[in-house]
């Protein structure tokens, strides 16, 4: 690890604006599918068939084979490696006793007409379990040629489960994710760091989410006419057939996914976000100018909100409108126009919550509770964060489309970092969470309730399967990232980090990053070597915490004793130094020594402030490097030192305990401090245990 430059002079770090990024307007759509699919509500039942072309993203590489994600199947049995690794269980969420769901491909064929069912082949790339039928490759005729393409004509049935896992029925109420079979990705030499190419199409495990390629969908959607029906997308026709069954046509391209509800008890909310109104001239203004950017570059546009409420949650409809323009408005004038012309937001069916807090390209769920329509729980604000956090998704996995499976704290970390400073524009800093009975709690409270110096054993930047124990996977993924973004913004300072996101948004939407671009992204806007921070904070295991291991003031002594001198040795007696003493305190002359003893007691070693307050004094700060275990500061002065405080800004939101980083010489009411957080942490896990997060 390179020396790191003092903390004081990282605070004069300016970067200059990032070279703007025009926003693409369109992906490379590698992928298309034309959907038809009909719900058989009496059997939970899906009957579908597909047209879907791929296009080899390769300059180099022929292909000879598709592989596909079979998602559903992870719900076929207990032996899939998805219930070996979760037990049945997900979020605190359990899977309904016999209610299993899958998926099988009934026909596989060329556009040609080459039939490639025999072909068809469960691989399991990750773990070998030969029970899981969650990843399936097919062998094509011939190779696809570089840049060349090829069609194939399918046809499945999927079984969705009882609501579980972000997907499945509840009753008459559907949630369709993860339904079709989907094309993982191929990544041609150089993606994401690849020496060969090759296809990345991982199982479905207990913590993983997805990954796939930007193309267009156009699917056709055929439920019992009296269902009201929502998908990613906009809606482009609606048929009645006649048979007591309407289909509808949503399309939409630039995305890496399809998803869909309905449910015939939906109450239909519109509303629409206007970029005229809800963003005023001085907000567009003062964006424009924190980022370095023009004001057409920060202009958004005009969105359709379309919110499918139960009908025991019409008074909170406003909120989830509030808190969808919330997130159209302040990602969008952070990171870059939201693109798409619609969003959905769905609440999902009592019992249903399995489904419910999931992304999906222009489709999001949310998650309320009937409590929460009354005083004082519509206090709480669950269901504005939820519906900004699942949006927020759109930006973070949905067009900065990292690899969730491999890297989940790109999207994960990201977004939870992001929801909390939307939270905060929105709402205000100390009440993002709740103003509850008068106790009001932030969101930064609610991440640093989860941290704590046990969380030493994993790194953030892992796998998703591969967090000892599983649980860890919530902290590593979420709120250590988060965290580490917090603290990443207390050294750059709010313009840099601002910067420094716009830019990396700019530059890998509707692509797929990795974490070594975004460090060298932090690195290019800032002008900086930041590897000693991400290797430590992203690659490494360790905690960060500092305090005071010891703080003391007291006069300074004339000194007593045997002397010697030039003159000759001479002798001061305890009681000629006592006299000297009394008189200097009464000439107002007396001196106070001050030793303080500040420690690093985590393993990550990152620079800090130290701060100071003598009597009568404006507060000092001395930079620490934080590299050596302890640091002694001694002074010697007419003032007495009243506190020192480590850290005294809270820059690093990642230190697990900030109770012990400030002592008063004096008793104070500091250490009551620790109860409140005791308190966060078990409201955490009370709201956490009620399905709420």
């Amino acid at each position: 690890m390179r020396r790191v430059a003092p903390i004081a002079l990282l605070a004069l770090l300016v970067a200059a604006p990032a070279s703007a990024q025009s926003l693409p307007d369109t992906s490379n759509r590698i992928v298309d599918y034309r959907i038809s699919v009909a719900l058989d509500p009496a059997k939970h039942q899906l009957t579908g068939t597909q047209t879907v072309t791929w296009r080899n993203p390769s300059g180099v590489d022929a292909v000879p084979e598709l592989q596909f994600h079979l998602y559903l199947n992870a719900f076929k049995n207990t032996k899939s490696t998805f219930m070996k690794e979760s037990g049945g269980q997900l979020r605190r969420d359990e899977m309904a006793r016999d209610g299993w769901g899958w998926i099988d491909i009934t026909s596989i064929r060329t556009s040609a007409g080459a039939d490639l069912k025999s072909t068809l082949a469960f691989i399991q790339p990750d773990d070998g379990n030969t029970d899981d039928q969650t990843v399936a490759k097919v062998t094509l005729p011939e190779a696809v040629p570089p840049g060349g393409s090829v069609t194939l004509e399918m046809a499945f049935t999927s079984r969705l489960p009882q609501v579980f896992a972000r997907t499945g029925y509840k009753d008459d109420f559907y949630l369709a994710g993860q339904w079709f079979p989907k094309l993982g990705v191929y990544e041609p030499p150089g993606m994401r760091g690849r020496e060969t190419g090759g296809w990345n199409c991982h199982q479905f495990h207990a913590n993983s989410e997805f990954y796939a390629d930007f193309g267009r969908y156009a699917v056709d959607i055929t439920v019992p006419s009296g269902y009201v029906v929502g998908a990613t997308g906009e809606r482009t026709r609606e048929r009645a057939n006649g048979d007591g069954t309407t289909t509808y046509t949503y399309e939409q391209a630039d995305v890496h996914d399809f998803a869909w509800t309905a449910d015939p008890d939906y109450v239909v909310v519109k509303a629409t976000f206007s970029a005229s109104q809800d963003v005023s001239p001085a907000e567009y203004q003062r964006i424009a100018k924190m980022l370095g950017r023009t004001l057409d570059e920060v202009r958004l546009s005009d969105v359709d909100i379309t919110v499918l409420l139960q009908p025991g949650h019409r008074s909170q409809a406003q909120r989830h409108v509030d808190a969808a323009k919330a997130g159209l408005k302040w990602y969008g004038l952070w990171y870059g126009r939201y693109p798409y012309k619609t969003l959905t937001v769905v609440d999902p069916a009592p019992g249903a919550g399995g489904a419910g807090g999931m992304e999906y390209p222009t489709f999001i769920t949310a998650g309320s509770a009937w409590l929460f329509n009354f005083w004082p729980f519509d206090r709480i604000r669950l269901v504005e964060e939820v519906t900004v956090h699942e949006f927020g998704h759109q930006f973070w996995y949905g067009m900065v489309a990292s690899n969730e499976f491999e890297e989940a704290w790109l999207d994960e970390g990201f977004n939870t970092w992001s929801t909390s400073k939307a939270m905060v524009a929105a709402y205000g800093s100390d009440a993002t969470i709740m103003e509850f009975l008068g106790f009001r709690m932030g969101d930064r409270d609610m991440k640093r309730a989860s941290n704590d110096r046990t969380e030493r054993y994993n790194r953030i930047l892992a796998t998703s399967w591969d967090y000892t124990p599983p649980r860890s996977y919530g902290f590593y993924s979420y709120y250590k990232p988060a965290l580490a973004l917090e603290t990443l913004e207390g050294y750059l300072g709010e313009q840099t980090m601002a910067r420094v996101m716009r830019t990396y948004h700019e530059r890998w939407r509707f692509k797929h990053p990795r974490s070594e671009d975004f460090f060298a992204l932090v690195n290019e806007v800032t002008g900086q070597d930041w590897s000693w921070y991400f290797d430590q904070v992203i690659r490494g295991t360790d905690v960060v915490d500092y305090d005071i291991g010891s703080a003391v003031t007291g006069p300074v002594r004339t000194p007593r004793g045997v002397f010697d001198a030039e003159a000759g040795r001479r002798t001061v007696s305890s009681r000629d130094a006592g006299e000297k003493d009394l008189e200097n305190e009464r000439a107002k002359k007396q001196l106070f020594e001050s030793v303080v003893v500040v420690r690093r007691s985590g393993g990550v070693k990152l620079p800090v402030d130290v701060a100071f307050k003598f009597e009568g004094k404006p507060v000092e700060r001395q930079a620490w490097d934080g590299r050596d275990t302890t640091r002694s500061f001694r002074f010697e002065r007419p003032e007495k030192l009243e506190w020192v405080d480590v850290d005294p800004d809270r820059k690093i939101a990642l230190d697990v305990n900030w109770v012990n980083n400030g002592r008063r010489i004096t008793p104070d009411s500091r250490p009551a401090a620790s109860w409140t957080a005791r308190w966060l942490f078990m409201l955490q896990n009370i709201i956490t245990t009620l399905g709420l997060l």
